[in-house]
Protein backbone atom coordinates (compact mmCIF):
# COMPACT_ATOMS: atom_id res chain seq x y z
CA UNK A 1 0.00 0.00 0.00
CA UNK A 2 1.46 3.43 -0.80
CA UNK A 3 0.11 4.98 2.28
CA UNK A 4 0.45 2.27 4.43
CA UNK A 5 1.12 3.57 8.82
CA UNK A 6 0.61 7.04 7.46
CA UNK A 7 -1.54 9.86 9.54
CA UNK A 8 -3.01 12.24 7.40
CA UNK A 9 -5.23 15.18 7.58
CA UNK A 10 -7.91 15.80 5.05
CA UNK A 11 -9.51 19.34 5.34
CA UNK A 12 -12.63 19.93 3.11
CA UNK A 13 -13.46 15.96 3.69
CA UNK A 14 -17.04 16.74 3.27
CA UNK A 15 -16.94 18.05 0.03
CA UNK A 16 -16.48 16.00 -3.38
CA UNK A 17 -12.92 16.06 -3.96
CA UNK A 18 -11.97 16.30 0.18
CA UNK A 19 -13.83 13.21 0.18
CA UNK A 20 -12.42 11.21 -2.64
CA UNK A 21 -9.37 11.82 -1.46
CA UNK A 22 -9.97 10.36 1.90
CA UNK A 23 -11.30 7.61 1.18
CA UNK A 24 -8.53 6.57 -1.39
CA UNK A 25 -6.36 7.12 1.54
CA UNK A 26 -7.41 5.14 3.56
CA UNK A 27 -7.88 2.41 1.00
CA UNK A 28 -4.08 3.04 0.48
CA UNK A 29 -3.90 2.19 4.39
CA UNK A 30 -3.59 5.81 5.99
CA UNK A 31 -4.84 6.81 9.05
CA UNK A 32 -7.35 9.27 8.30
CA UNK A 33 -8.46 12.39 10.39
CA UNK A 34 -11.14 13.88 8.51
CA UNK A 35 -12.69 18.09 9.02
CA UNK A 36 -14.85 20.17 7.93
CA UNK A 37 -16.36 23.42 8.85
CA UNK A 38 -19.99 20.88 9.42
CA UNK A 39 -19.84 17.44 10.65
CA UNK A 40 -22.80 15.87 9.33
CA UNK A 41 -21.00 15.27 5.41
CA UNK A 42 -17.72 14.66 7.15
CA UNK A 43 -18.78 11.86 9.64
CA UNK A 44 -20.88 10.70 6.43
CA UNK A 45 -17.41 9.81 4.76
CA UNK A 46 -16.28 8.62 7.69
CA UNK A 47 -18.83 5.84 7.99
CA UNK A 48 -18.27 4.75 4.51
CA UNK A 49 -14.37 4.47 5.35
CA UNK A 50 -15.07 1.96 8.04
CA UNK A 51 -17.01 0.65 6.40
CA UNK A 52 -14.75 -0.42 3.72
CA UNK A 53 -12.45 -1.32 6.52
CA UNK A 54 -10.55 1.76 6.46
CA UNK A 55 -9.54 3.87 9.82
CA UNK A 56 -10.59 7.22 9.92
CA UNK A 57 -12.18 9.45 12.47
CA UNK A 58 -14.56 12.27 11.72
CA UNK A 59 -14.37 16.34 13.82
CA UNK A 60 -15.81 19.46 13.29
CA UNK A 61 -12.66 22.23 12.22
CA UNK A 62 -13.29 25.58 10.85
CA UNK A 63 -10.66 25.79 8.65
CA UNK A 64 -10.37 29.08 8.65
CA UNK A 65 -10.22 29.15 12.55
CA UNK A 66 -6.43 29.16 13.16
CA UNK A 67 -6.78 28.02 17.13
CA UNK A 68 -9.29 25.22 16.02
CA UNK A 69 -6.99 23.51 13.64
CA UNK A 70 -4.38 23.66 16.07
CA UNK A 71 -6.42 22.02 19.13
CA UNK A 72 -7.66 19.24 16.06
CA UNK A 73 -3.77 18.23 15.23
CA UNK A 74 -2.31 18.37 19.02
CA UNK A 75 -4.97 15.54 19.11
CA UNK A 76 -3.83 13.97 15.85
CA UNK A 77 -0.53 13.91 17.34
CA UNK A 78 -1.52 12.26 20.70
CA UNK A 79 -3.54 9.81 19.01
CA UNK A 80 -0.97 8.92 16.22
CA UNK A 81 2.34 10.26 17.40
CA UNK A 82 3.06 12.08 14.12
CA UNK A 83 0.88 13.97 11.04
CA UNK A 84 2.63 12.50 8.05
CA UNK A 85 0.49 14.74 5.32
CA UNK A 86 -1.81 17.67 5.20
CA UNK A 87 -4.32 17.94 2.27
CA UNK A 88 -6.18 21.20 2.23
CA UNK A 89 -9.43 20.62 -0.15
CA UNK A 90 -11.64 23.60 1.26
CA UNK A 91 -13.58 25.26 -0.57
CA UNK A 92 -15.58 28.37 -1.04
CA UNK A 93 -19.76 28.25 -2.34
CA UNK A 94 -19.51 30.34 -5.74
CA UNK A 95 -23.09 31.37 -5.42
CA UNK A 96 -22.63 35.15 -5.16
CA UNK A 97 -19.09 35.13 -6.30
CA UNK A 98 -19.08 33.88 -9.62
CA UNK A 99 -21.31 35.14 -12.81
CA UNK A 100 -20.47 38.51 -12.60
CA UNK A 101 -18.43 40.33 -14.88
CA UNK A 102 -15.22 41.56 -12.99
CA UNK A 103 -16.16 45.31 -13.85
CA UNK A 104 -19.82 45.07 -11.96
CA UNK A 105 -18.04 43.05 -9.39
CA UNK A 106 -17.70 45.01 -6.03
CA UNK A 107 -14.21 44.69 -4.14
CA UNK A 108 -15.93 42.52 -1.37
CA UNK A 109 -17.14 39.32 -3.16
CA UNK A 110 -14.28 40.13 -5.34
CA UNK A 111 -11.67 39.64 -2.30
CA UNK A 112 -13.66 36.66 -0.79
CA UNK A 113 -12.28 33.37 -2.73
CA UNK A 114 -8.93 35.48 -1.73
CA UNK A 115 -8.84 35.73 1.47
CA UNK A 116 -10.64 32.47 1.97
CA UNK A 117 -8.52 30.11 0.11
CA UNK A 118 -5.76 31.75 0.96
CA UNK A 119 -5.76 31.79 4.69
CA UNK A 120 -7.50 28.51 5.23
CA UNK A 121 -4.29 26.82 3.16
CA UNK A 122 -1.58 29.10 5.22
CA UNK A 123 -2.97 28.36 8.31
CA UNK A 124 -3.38 24.16 7.57
CA UNK A 125 -0.29 24.24 6.27
CA UNK A 126 1.84 26.23 8.08
CA UNK A 127 -0.06 24.13 11.61
CA UNK A 128 1.21 20.76 10.33
CA UNK A 129 4.65 22.01 9.25
CA UNK A 130 5.44 22.92 12.77
CA UNK A 131 4.66 19.36 13.89
CA UNK A 132 6.22 17.78 10.74
CA UNK A 133 9.42 19.76 11.32
CA UNK A 134 11.08 17.69 14.13
CA UNK A 135 10.65 14.48 12.36
CA UNK A 136 12.13 16.24 8.81
CA UNK A 137 9.14 14.56 7.17
CA UNK A 138 5.61 14.91 5.52
CA UNK A 139 3.59 16.55 2.98
CA UNK A 140 1.59 19.14 2.89
CA UNK A 141 -1.36 19.47 -0.46
CA UNK A 142 -4.09 21.49 -1.55
CA UNK A 143 -5.98 21.36 -4.77
CA UNK A 144 -6.54 24.38 -7.15
CA UNK A 145 -9.01 24.59 -10.31
CA UNK A 146 -7.57 25.31 -14.04
CA UNK A 147 -8.58 29.26 -13.15
CA UNK A 148 -5.24 29.55 -11.97
CA UNK A 149 -3.29 29.45 -15.11
CA UNK A 150 -6.14 30.14 -17.22
CA UNK A 151 -8.02 33.43 -18.31
CA UNK A 152 -11.48 32.59 -18.10
CA UNK A 153 -14.68 35.12 -18.08
CA UNK A 154 -17.32 35.48 -15.03
CA UNK A 155 -15.12 33.43 -12.45
CA UNK A 156 -14.95 36.64 -9.94
CA UNK A 157 -11.92 36.25 -7.61
CA UNK A 158 -11.43 32.79 -8.17
CA UNK A 159 -8.82 32.79 -10.50
CA UNK A 160 -6.41 35.60 -8.65
CA UNK A 161 -7.36 32.64 -5.31
CA UNK A 162 -6.16 30.08 -7.60
CA UNK A 163 -3.08 31.54 -8.47
CA UNK A 164 -1.90 33.06 -4.60
CA UNK A 165 -2.60 29.16 -3.58
CA UNK A 166 -0.11 27.92 -6.41
CA UNK A 167 2.28 30.81 -5.53
CA UNK A 168 2.26 29.63 -1.62
CA UNK A 169 2.68 25.92 -2.67
CA UNK A 170 6.08 27.02 -4.33
CA UNK A 171 6.76 29.18 -1.21
CA UNK A 172 6.33 26.51 0.98
CA UNK A 173 8.31 24.59 -0.46
CA UNK A 174 11.63 26.78 -0.83
CA UNK A 175 11.32 27.19 2.74
CA UNK A 176 10.49 23.67 4.27
CA UNK A 177 12.07 21.45 1.43
CA UNK A 178 15.75 21.63 3.24
CA UNK A 179 13.66 20.75 6.07
CA UNK A 180 12.87 17.17 4.86
CA UNK A 181 8.55 18.38 3.67
CA UNK A 182 7.29 18.17 0.65
CA UNK A 183 4.70 20.80 -0.75
CA UNK A 184 2.72 19.76 -3.83
CA UNK A 185 -0.47 21.16 -5.36
CA UNK A 186 -3.11 19.01 -7.70
CA UNK A 187 -4.43 21.34 -10.36
CA UNK A 188 -7.42 18.88 -12.25
CA UNK A 189 -10.06 20.41 -15.08
CA UNK A 190 -13.20 20.83 -14.42
CA UNK A 191 -15.10 17.74 -12.80
CA UNK A 192 -18.87 17.23 -13.08
CA UNK A 193 -19.09 15.74 -9.82
CA UNK A 194 -18.16 18.36 -8.04
CA UNK A 195 -20.38 21.00 -6.46
CA UNK A 196 -18.81 23.81 -7.71
CA UNK A 197 -18.88 22.89 -11.32
CA UNK A 198 -23.13 22.83 -10.78
CA UNK A 199 -22.59 26.37 -9.20
CA UNK A 200 -19.98 27.58 -12.40
CA UNK A 201 -22.83 26.03 -14.60
CA UNK A 202 -25.69 27.49 -13.19
CA UNK A 203 -24.41 30.84 -12.82
CA UNK A 204 -23.39 31.77 -16.09
CA UNK A 205 -25.61 32.57 -19.58
CA UNK A 206 -25.95 29.72 -21.83
CA UNK A 207 -27.97 27.78 -23.69
CA UNK A 208 -26.54 24.62 -22.92
CA UNK A 209 -28.17 21.57 -20.98
CA UNK A 210 -26.11 20.13 -17.92
CA UNK A 211 -25.17 17.39 -20.67
CA UNK A 212 -24.35 19.72 -23.35
CA UNK A 213 -22.09 21.83 -20.51
CA UNK A 214 -19.94 18.41 -19.84
CA UNK A 215 -19.32 17.59 -23.62
CA UNK A 216 -18.33 21.51 -23.80
CA UNK A 217 -16.08 20.94 -20.63
CA UNK A 218 -14.85 17.37 -22.30
CA UNK A 219 -13.84 19.28 -25.57
CA UNK A 220 -11.24 21.41 -24.09
CA UNK A 221 -9.23 18.81 -23.24
CA UNK A 222 -7.51 16.13 -24.89
CA UNK A 223 -9.01 13.07 -24.43
CA UNK A 224 -12.67 14.03 -25.17
CA UNK A 225 -14.37 12.98 -22.00
CA UNK A 226 -14.54 14.95 -18.34
CA UNK A 227 -12.45 14.18 -15.38
CA UNK A 228 -13.41 11.70 -12.40
CA UNK A 229 -12.90 12.14 -8.82
CA UNK A 230 -11.22 8.97 -8.54
CA UNK A 231 -8.46 10.49 -10.91
CA UNK A 232 -7.51 13.47 -8.89
CA UNK A 233 -7.60 11.18 -5.66
CA UNK A 234 -4.86 8.49 -7.52
CA UNK A 235 -2.56 11.16 -8.32
CA UNK A 236 -3.37 12.73 -4.71
CA UNK A 237 -2.54 8.94 -3.33
CA UNK A 238 0.70 8.96 -5.29
CA UNK A 239 2.09 12.81 -4.58
CA UNK A 240 1.41 11.57 -0.43
CA UNK A 241 3.66 8.80 -0.91
CA UNK A 242 7.32 8.20 -0.21
CA UNK A 243 7.56 7.14 -4.05
CA UNK A 244 7.16 11.13 -5.02
CA UNK A 245 10.20 11.67 -3.46
CA UNK A 246 11.44 14.08 -6.40
CA UNK A 247 7.68 16.33 -6.52
CA UNK A 248 7.91 19.57 -4.37
CA UNK A 249 7.04 23.19 -5.26
CA UNK A 250 4.85 22.30 -7.82
CA UNK A 251 1.44 22.10 -9.15
CA UNK A 252 0.47 18.70 -10.69
CA UNK A 253 -1.34 19.72 -13.98
CA UNK A 254 -4.55 16.90 -14.12
CA UNK A 255 -5.89 19.19 -16.84
CA UNK A 256 -5.96 16.37 -19.32
CA UNK A 257 -4.38 18.49 -22.04
CA UNK A 258 -6.24 21.72 -21.28
CA UNK A 259 -3.48 23.41 -20.13
CA UNK A 260 0.15 23.01 -21.56
CA UNK A 261 2.70 22.62 -19.16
Amino acid sequence: MFLQNKAAVVYGAGGAIGGAVARAFAAEGADVYLTGRRLGPVDAVAKEIAAAGGSADATEVDALDEEAIGRHLRSVVERAGRVDVSFNAVGVPGRGLIGTPLVELDAERFDTPIAEFTRSYFLTATAAARHMLPNRSGVIMTVTPLLSRAGTQLNGGYGAAAAAKEALTRDLSAELGPQGLRVVGLRPAGIPESSLMREVFASKPSDLDWEQFQGYLAGMNHTGRVMVLDEVAGAAVFAASDRAGGLTGTTLNLTMGTLDD
